[in-house]
């Protein structure tokens, strides 16, 4: 056996440092050989990518992301286990039985008054905050386009979206209940939305009208500011496409998330690629609402015109990570930076499509709070 008490200090590091070396060489040795024999009764899964391109992902589980708060996280399981509940999806009245705890519990924090009327022949509800709309906003007013992939959720959908903003802003907010399919189809909501817009335009400078919606409603607000200029209205002051993006909606909403984010946020598997398009020919969207239309139109997906989408007013884009939204927000906002349009993109961790229809967690009060500051900053006084 070594005696260390008979080697020079100036040694004795050396060889500490050489043994050391030696124990862990041989506990890597042995991990490897773990490995092996742990390989030989199960080997991991493995990517596999085609020459394409196209990769193929074994299975995995993916946890709650770690960044959530608590709240958020808890929201996150409450609603992938309301989304596999059929009774939790039925629509009674309008309103998806999972949705109706989300309005409850918003009128109990924002408190509004609403007006059931009509705008240029067009069904609306008409927000005001109980205590009054600010001075600041006296010559302002904000149109919302409610979700609901333009064949439901009115009105769970306008009152989810309108009522926390108009209490918040202190701003009136009108919610255009546009028409849907299965009974109408496109461009039937794009003139609703007109129809309004013109209207207020009689007491509102465009500049200080903004528009907003989530889901059907954001890829509408898209597609509203393009039929705008077709028609020769002014553009309004600013634009909110929250959970949605204007590409193509061919396949969902299209891109990666397709098929990285819609079964993490909705516990269901992607949609199946759509039939390629002869000879170049139209291609057509899955939604009733666009199904006569080709989901390539400017009028329909204005990032595939670069003379319609550099003319977009200021927008703000909101999705999340498990959003299946993801990649046509992500890629709406790229297009309009190059084409120089201020544009904003937020992007939530670890939430899904819709995500701040719950008033509670605080991810959903940071998303209000964003969409405040934005109008409050891009429209005129």
């Amino acid at each position: 056996m070594l005696d260390f008490s008979k080697i020079s200090q100036r040694v004795r590091p050396v060889l500490y440092c050489a043994l050391l070396l030696g124990v862990l060489s041989t506990i890597a040795s042995c991990q490897e050989e773990e490995g092996a024999l742990a390989g030989e009764a199960e080997a991991p899964p493995t990517v596999v990518v085609d020459p394409d391109g196209t990769v193929h992902v074994p299975a995995m589980t993916v946890p709650v992301s770690e960044f959530l708060s608590p709240e958020g996280q808890a929201y996150l399981a409450e609603h992938l286990t309301a989304i596999h509940d059929p009774e939790s999806r039925k629509v009674i009245d309008g309103v998806p039985v999972f949705l109706r705890a989300y309005m409850d519990r918003q009128k109990e924090l924002y408190p509004v008054v609403k007006t059931d009327t009509q705008i240029a022949g067009v069904h609306v509800y008409d927000y005001v905050p109980e205590e009054g709309v600010s001075e600041e906003n006296e010559r302002r007013v904000l149109i919302n386009l409610h979700g609901g992939a333009f064949v439901t959720c009115w009105p769970a959908c306008a009152e989810l979206e309108s009522v926390p903003i108009a209490a918040l802003a202190k701003i009136r907010v009108v919610s255009v209940d546009y028409r849907q399919g299965p009974d109408h189809r496109f461009p039937a909501a794009s003139e609703d939305v007109a129809a309004v817009y013109a209207e207020l335009l009689r007491t509102y400078p465009a500049e200080n009208i903004g528009i907003y919606g989530c889901s059907a409603g954001g890829m509408l607000t898209g597609m509203a500011v393009a039929w705008f200029q077709k028609h020769d209205l002014p553009a309004p002051g600013a634009v909110g496409i929250y959970c949605a993006g204007s590409a193509p909606p061919v396949m969902g909403f299209g891109g990666d998330a397709n098929y990285t984010t819609a079964a993490i946020g909705e516990a269901r598997a992607p949609f199946p690629p759509p039939d390629r398009p002869e000879n170049g020919g139209p291609v057509y969207s899955p939604m009733l609402y666009l199904s006569e239309v080709d989901a390539r139109d400017p009028l329909v997906a204005p990032t595939t015109s670069d003379e319609v989408l550099s003319q977009f007013p200021p927008t703000q884009i909101i999705t999340a990570t498990r959003g299946f939204e993801l990649s046509s927000a992500v890629y709406t906002h790229s297009r309009l930076v190059k084409l120089g349009v201020e544009a904003e993109l937020h992007v939530w961790e670890g939430l899904f499509h819709g995500f701040f229809y719950n008033p509670d967690p605080p991810e959903s009060r940071d998303a209000y709070n964003v969409m405040v500051k934005f109008f409050d900053k891009h429209l005129g006084n």
